[in-house]
């Protein structure tokens, strides 16, 4: 009795291991081609406003981070940096700057889901048609999935948004 109980529990572990790690790599191995060098340098012709993802956000861990710079335009969101893998991701963009999970929740009625996220090497996102980026302050990028913050950049102070 005592050998099938440890055979089931090793058995389930196994599983379990397995079954994360294919959630974990499953959106490396399915992500389309990260933008190239011209694609991202064709956006700094059009931007409006830029801001930086930080790894060592309050909200961010080892598992759940993004580094690199955020370009804003009117029609465009691009991302020159790293994301760490995961699905679901969508990009937000938010009345405020958020730096957690917790900080995000309480916005996010008043955020604006602009796109999903398939990248992890650098994006780029068309903004939808009604969506003035001018109205909003911070990129916030959000593991729908899981509820789980990955990390935020300030494009745009408190003063200088457009109400």
């Amino acid at each position: 009795m005592r050998r099938w109980l440890i055979l089931i529990s090793t058995h389930l572990v196994m599983l379990a291991i397995g079954f994360a790690g294919g959630i974990y790599t499953l959106p490396i191995l399915t992500a389309p081609r990260a933008p190239d060098t011209a694609a991202l340098q064709t956006i700094a012709t059009e931007t409006l406003y830029a801001g930086r993802l930080a790894r060592d956000l309050k909200g961010s861990d080892l598992l759940h981070w993004g580094e690199g710079e955020v370009r804003v335009s009117l029609n465009r969101i691009a991302h020159i940096g790293r994301l760490a893998p995961g699905p679901d991701y969508k990009l937000y963009l938010a009345p405020r700057f958020v730096d957690t999970k917790e900080a995000f929740l309480l916005i996010k009625d008043k955020s604006i889901r602009v796109s999903d996220v398939k990248t992890f090497n650098g994006f780029i996102v068309d903004v939808p048609v009604g969506i003035d980026v001018r109205n909003y302050h911070t990129v916030v990028i959000w593991c729908e999935a899981f509820n789980q913050f990955i990390s935020a950049a300030e494009y745009q102070t408190s003063g200088q948004a457009r109400k």
